[in-house]
């Protein structure tokens, strides 16, 4: 059974910000990570709550980041981007 998915604010801006094609790939990114949730790699230090999800669009990699609460099996989809200041832009 896939876990549910709720949107933070933040990812819901950097989402609506993609061009249709990009948001088409995140979309499908979404439902495999909602599908098995460990597939993400987790992260160290200040950032040890996350996980990154790695894939393509438009040959270009971009991150999808998550975190899990595997009591209520939500995921929280954090944030989007490509791997330009991904990891700067999601510590503020």
């Amino acid at each position: 059974m896939a876990h549910s998915v709720i949107q933070t604010r933040r990812f819901a801006r950097q989402y609506k910000k993609l061009n249709d094609k990009i948001a088409k790939d995140v979309d499908g990114a979404v439902v495999i990570v909602s599908n098995t949730p460990s597939i993400g790699e987790r992260k160290k230090g200040d950032l040890a709550a996350l996980l990154v999800y790695k894939f393509k669009s438009n040959g270009q990699l971009y991150f999808l980041g998550y975190s899990l609460d595997d009591g209520l099996r939500l995921i929280y989809l954090e944030a989007i981007g490509s791997h330009e200041n991904f990891y700067r832009d999601i510590k503020r």
